[in-house]
């Protein structure tokens, strides 16, 4: 008689599902990253690509989900040579046209823009009626950063764009099909 194993071995979709998952859980916490400091560390942008990596692998298009994503890079990387975006936002485009599949792009895409969009006309209503913060800085953190928000909103600072990226991900990954 052999014996049997009794190892479980996870399926593709688990696979893909928990990577997915997982690729909204960094980008939450990107978005959270460029409100606060408006920056978006550049670990973020590799581990998701890596997530694209396991999941173009598992859906047998690693290849053309790579080629999209530097294709998606040169793209961003030339807006930002421009000076219409900043450089996290152009390494989080890449590494997320790696995660989603080519056609999800587009939704995605679209998705972004419009929330970016919505964003920024917030912003600049909101530097019409906000004024420079006047208080002493405060101890809480929250209140902290809503001061330093204050101040980026009344001096015309730069929009924290990873949460219409993060929105734009959503969106394409719970409108319907997964990576």
């Amino acid at each position: 008689s052999t014996p049997t194993s009794s190892k479980k071995r996870c399926s593709p979709s688990t696979i893909v599902t928990a990577m997915t998952t997982a690729s909204c859980v960094v980008l939450l916490l990107a978005a959270c990253h460029d409100v606060i400091a408006r920056t978006v560390p550049n670990w973020m942008s590799v581990v998701l690509a890596g997530f694209g990596l396991v999941v173009g692998f598992i859906n047998q298009r690693l290849l053309f989900s790579v080629a999209f994503g530097v294709v998606v890079f040169a793209a961003a990387a030339f807006c930002w040579r421009r000076g219409w975006m900043g450089g996290a936002d152009v390494k989080l485009l890449g590494a997320i046209a790696i995660v989603l599949p080519p056609p999800q792009v587009a939704t995605f895409a679209v998705a972004m823009s419009i929330a970016g969009g919505v964003h920024a006309a917030i912003y600049l209503a909101a530097r019409r009626v906000v004024t420079p913060p006047h208080r002493p800085r405060p101890h809480s953190l929250l209140l902290r950063g809503l001061r330093a928000e204050q101040w980026r909103i009344s001096h015309g600072g730069p929009l924290p764009y990873a949460c219409a990226i993060a929105f734009g991900f959503f969106f394409a990954v719970f409108k319907g099909a997964t990576p």
